[in-house]
């Protein structure tokens, strides 16, 4: 997109989560300005060589990424760990006039950002430089919608009304997506769509276990579309599936999948991932992932912490969701907060733009009144 003399001159930083990419690129939308993206990939050593040196390239492959140049940026946003030490080294080069947006959590000391977008599942404190979200941003707007729901209506004509999108996640942090979860997912999909006389629509992702989700279609028996995930290009139906189906059900370690489903403002049900004993009862969980991920949040400072059953438990609190096997009372709509206009205003009022901090600072939910 071209700059424009008017605006600020804003990068977006980007990498190989999807998560955070729709994240930045959200904000960046909702901001209305012209924006260029850069595109990173990251070198092995990146962790030791982000850590040590904190401003750097060094943990950047420069030739298979974007390039970074003069003339430097007003704004940069960003997400993830990895982009971190590049926006800081990109303020470095602006002479320090860069101003950093961080979605998230961030390593670097949280006075190095001009403002931090943050959501409940991080412990982040009380400053002027962080807003704290409902949910986290994601680029999953109406518009997008109702265009995968023209594409991909016909591909399901011949499934039974209601249909039950079921939308899987996989390993992450101390979860472990394991055989015998999928098994249970599996059953209880099948039994809300037996129950109601309705179809599945069905997706994994890139990080469900095949094994796990082949436990999962193993349990069923009512007519379903499948679609299983691959990197190869192929087409992908979960955004149709948000447009399409009467009710979704995610798995609850998906942070952007529980937010894009909440958007649509139907029935959601949460399929708890977590172990029903005590985590140190499962020798999976003695994995490299879980285990490191518990033992950061015994020892990390408490900003470092990070709960997604805080995401959970607010969907849930708010009545936007409930958990899989329980009922969704009937008639129940609850319409999601625009965190990315709440965030897209406080960028706004780094740059002293049309926006009063009481516009900023009275924000409420729609329908609070």
């Amino acid at each position: 997109m071209q700059h424009s003399a008017s605006t600020p001159l804003t990068w977006v930083l980007t990498g190989y989560k999807a998560g955070d990419n729709a994240q930045v690129l959200a904000l960046a939308d909702a901001l209305g300005w012209p924006y260029e993206v850069k595109r990173f990939k990251y070198r092995k050593t990146e962790l030791l060589t982000n850590r040590l040196l904190a401003v750097t390239l060094a943990g950047i492959d420069r030739e298979s990424s974007s390039e970074l140049s003069a003339p430097w940026p007003d704004l940069v946003i960003t997400a993830g760990r990895r982009n971190e030490p590049v926006a800081r080294w990109i303020r470095k080069q602006s002479g320090g006039t860069t101003r950093l947006v961080h979605i998230g959590r961030p390593w670097a000391p949280l006075d190095v950002f001009a403002l931090i977008v943050t959501t409940p599942q991080y412990f982040l404190p009380d400053q002027s430089n962080v807003l704290k979200n409902h949910l986290p941003l994601h680029g999953v707007m109406n518009g997008r919608l109702s265009e995968a729901a023209n594409a991909w209506r016909q591909r399901f004509a011949h499934l039974l009304r209601p249909y039950t999108a079921v939308l899987i996640g996989g390993d992450s942090g101390p979860f472990v997506f394991t055989a015998e979860k999928g098994r249970r997912l599996g059953r209880l999909a099948n039994s809300m769509a037996l129950h109601d006389g309705g179809s599945l629509l069905v997706t994994d992702s890139a990080r469900t276990p095949g094994l796990a989700f082949d436990a999962f279609q193993h349990e069923l028996s009512v007519p379903a579309y499948i679609h299983r995930w691959t990197d190869a290009g192929e087409a992908n139906p979960y955004v149709a599936y948000l447009a399409l189906a009467d009710r979704l059900v995610v798995t609850g370690e998906s942070m952007s999948m529980l937010t894009e489903a909440s958007f649509t403002c139907k029935p959601l049900y949460i399929f708890d991932p977590g172990d029903s004993r005590s985590w140190w009862r499962h020798a999976y969980n003695f994995r490299y992932k879980p285990l490191t991920h518990r033992l950061a949040m015994l020892f990390a400072a408490r900003r470092m912490h990070r709960d997604v059953g805080n995401i959970q438990r607010q969907l849930v609190d708010s009545g936007r969701a409930v958990w899989l096997g329980q009922s969704f009372p009937d008639g129940r709509r609850a319409v999601p907060p625009d965190d990315a206009q709440r965030a897209a205003a406080r960028v706004r009022a780094l740059f002293e733009l049309v926006y009063p901090a009481t516009d900023i600072d009275s924000f409420s939910e729609p329908g609070s009144g």
